[in-house]
Parts: C-alpha cells; sequence; structure tokens
C-alpha cells in the first residue's frame, strides 16, 4: 500500500518542496510565478490526496502520518521564504503565528491521541477553510507578479493575514476542546 494514488499525491507534494525554494531563488523573471504555480498545485494536491483515500479505500497508517506532515513543511517553507525577503511586520508576525501554531497543535494532537481522546481534536471546519485561505495567500504572494490589476501579493498578503487570525482562533477551540484532558489529574 506504499504506492496508492493518495500516497503518491503527498509524495509528489514533499518532492515538490526543494523545487519550490530553487524556483524562489532563481534570477529569472518567471521563477516567482513557476514557485507560486507549483505551490498551488502542491496545495491542490492536499485536498486531491484526501479524496481518493475515501473514495478508492486507500487509507493507510503512511498516509494518515505523511499528510499533516507534508501540509506543515510546504505552509512553514513557503512562509520562511516569504519572510526571507519581506521583513515587515505584517508578514513575520503571520509567519510566527502560523508555524508556532502548527508546532503547539500537532504536539497537542499527538498528546491527545496518545490518550485516547484524538477524536477531540480532530480537523474542523474552521480548520479547512484556514487551510484554503494560506494556499491561496501563500501562492499568491509566491507569484509575486500583479495579474492584470489585480495587485496579488498584497490580495495574498490580506488573505494569509485573515489565515493567521483563523489559525489562532482554530488553536483556542482545539485547547478549548482538550482542556478537560489536559487539566486533569
Amino acid at each position: 500500500m506504499l504506492l496508492t494514488v493518495p500516497n503518491v499525491l503527498t509524495w509528489m507534494r514533499i518532492f515538490s518542496i526543494p523545487v519550490v525554494v530553487l524556483l524562489f531563488y532563481m534570477p529569472f523573471p518567471w521563477s516567482d510565478p513557476a514557485a507560486g504555480a507549483l505551490f498551488a498545485m502542491a496545495g491542490i494536491t492536499d485536498s486531491l490526496d484526501g479524496y481518493f483515500a475515501r473514495k478508492y479505500g486507500q487509507t493507510s497508517r503512511l498516509g494518515a502520518f505523511l499528510d499533516p506532515v507534508a501540509d506543515k513543511l510546504i505552509v512553514a517553507v513557503a512562509l520562511v521564504l516569504l519572510v526571507s525577503k519581506d521583513t515587515r511586520l505584517i508578514v513575520v508576525l503571520p509567519a510566527i503565528v502560523i508555524i508556532g501554531r502548527e508546532i503547539a497543535i500537532s504536539a497537542l494532537r499527538e498528546w491527545m491521541a496518545e490518550i485516547g481522546k484524538r477524536t477531540k481534536v480532530a480537523v474542523s471546519s474552521l480548520g479547512k477553510i484556514k487551510t484554503i485561505l494560506q494556499i491561496v495567500g501563500l501562492s499568491m504572494m509566491l507569484i509575486r507578479w500583479d495579474v492584470w490589476i489585480l495587485p496579488t501579493y498584497q490580495v495574498g498578503l490580506v488573505l494569509t493575514v485573515i489565515a493567521a487570525v483563523l489559525t489562532l482562533v482554530s488553536a483556542v477551540d482545539y485547547l478549548r476542546a482538550a482542556w478537560p484532558d489536559l487539566k486533569a489529574q
């Protein structure tokens, strides 16, 4: 079950990370839009791998482990890349919030799984909306070119800031759900 369609899509997302980094730093005029487009395609595979896993019954422990790892890696790398070229607080702060929340909630989910209560902190609808806004916003920021009259970078930044706010709201929701278990002796 290593080479199921969902697992291949997840591996493709992981292997796209160094290519996004390479494109981001290449000195060609097309490299920024290519990095953004590849990141967007990788984001789309996040939805597709879950869909195919459920549709074809190709869920696996490997896939359940790799999927969130791939998601967090590619988002964290994109945020670090963007901060490397734009060090304004409006870019840095959402990056800190998003990466910090992902680390904290991943640890919370791991702990809740250890005590047999993983479902209390399962991915919520708000978490899915946050992920969509992150992928779209970061893709637009990576593209860096205006598309027609659309200020792509600025719109992407607004979407990423909104995603960071939703990141905090969803983190509070997860912590609230886990609080009775966290404070228990």
